[in-house]
């Protein structure tokens, strides 16, 4: 039984474990003494001997990666025609929001029909795959596992899957924003929502059949200020879902970890209420009112980046010692740094977390 499977289920491991968003390569290279980009795999090889906890994946060989266009040019941005600008972003750039652009107006993205539509293998959704069969779609979910585990995952392994359009980001990813607010009111929304949620269902039931014991169900339903839409909205259109889809990996012996950037305050609890194990998301949220009122729940991400990032000793130290004592209030506690650990973020401040969780992140 490892230590994250004991903590997603709040069965308080000795040891607090970590779930960290990564993508800081010159900590890497800070951390080991070995560069990032010339020696990939022996750079994480050696990541992964002096702090297992971060669960790394190593690369198969030692081909350098090229380094990013941007440390090589010293430049903050660049030009990639038309006005488009990218900055530095991990080991590479970053993208553009593109995230509804197929629709040009309300009255097309109202038309649309999801399940008309099948196939959002061409479709920019993040999940961008064809969900028009069933079988085939769990197939293709069940090749990233071994032929020999069947539909279950080893007995105390924190094996999982994901999945990042729980229901909330469908529309949002599908339409865009500005598209998404403009028609989630319209009464023809809920045609469209009911398509969504019928894709899902296909989904969740080929999730029931994968060798894991933990869905991680990703939807970003706040901001970092607190929820994006109404909670008599919510509850008409995403919580009964929720609870409707993981009633369905429930049965078949999984758990569900939610993921959400932002304040969850408002919505922890109808999270958890859905069947929800536990919550990963940031740093706004307050991690210990939701410790006290829901016992030994998963929690996740209450570190922050600026705090790393200016790198003051004892800032650093209250912050960690801040996150024990929530994890004195439920067993499922997580050390996270919920709001990212990115490629700008100070590495000596990120080895003084580190260090600091491996002296006083123990129960």
């Amino acid at each position: 039984m490892d230590e994250l499977y004991q903590a997603y289920m709040g069965l308080a491991p000795k040891r607090i474990p970590h779930y960290e968003h990564w993508s800081c390569p010159d900590a890497e290279t800070y951390l080991t003494g070995i560069d990032y980009y010339e020696h990939p795999k022996l750079c994480r090889e050696k990541l992964k001997e002096l702090y297992p906890c971060l669960r790394l994946p190593v690369p198969g060989d030692d081909t350098p990666i090229p380094r990013p266009r941007l440390e090589v040019s010293g430049e903050s941005s660049i030009d990639t025609g038309a006005g488009r600008l990218v900055v530095r972003w991990g080991a590479g750039e970053t993208g553009h929001w593109d995230w509804g652009k197929n629709f040009k107006s309300a009255e097309e993205a109202l038309a649309f029909s999801p399940l008309a539509q099948g196939d959002f293998t061409n479709i920019p959704v993040v999940e961008s795959r064809d969900y028009s069969d069933e079988e085939k779609l769990y197939q293709a979910f069940r090749a990233r596992y071994p032929a020999e585990l069947g539909d279950k995952a080893p007995e105390g392994s924190s094996a999982t899957t994901s999945f990042y359009n729980t229901m909330f980001m469908w529309p949002l990813l599908t339409f865009g924003w500005e598209l998404f607010l403009e028609i989630c009111l319209d009464d023809r929304f809920e045609r469209i929502m009911d398509e969504f949620a019928e894709i899902n269902r296909r989904v969740f039931r080929s999730f029931a059949r994968l060798p894991v014991n933990f869905v991680i169900c990703h939807d970003d339903i706040v901001t970092a200020r607190g929820p994006v839409c109404s909670p008599c909205w919510m509850r008409k259109y995403i919580f009964p879902r929720y609870e409707e889809f993981w009633s369905i990996v429930k049965s078949a012996g999984k758990e569900v970890i939610f993921m959400a950037d932002g304040r969850m305050d408002a919505y922890a609890d109808d999270v958890l209420a859905c069947g929800a194990r536990g919550i990963i998301t940031e740093p706004f949220t307050d991690f210990k009112a939701i410790a006290r009122k829901h016992e030994n729940c998963c929690l996740a991400g209450e570190g922050d980046n600026r705090i790393l990032s200016r790198n003051n000793p004892g800032e650093i130290r209250a912050m960690v010692e801040s996150m024990v004592e929530t994890s004195k209030m439920t067993g499922g506690y997580i050390m996270c740094v919920g709001n990212h650990i990115p490629w700008n973020v100070t590495p000596e401040g990120i080895k003084r977390y580190l260090d600091l969780c491996e002296e006083l992140a123990w129960r």
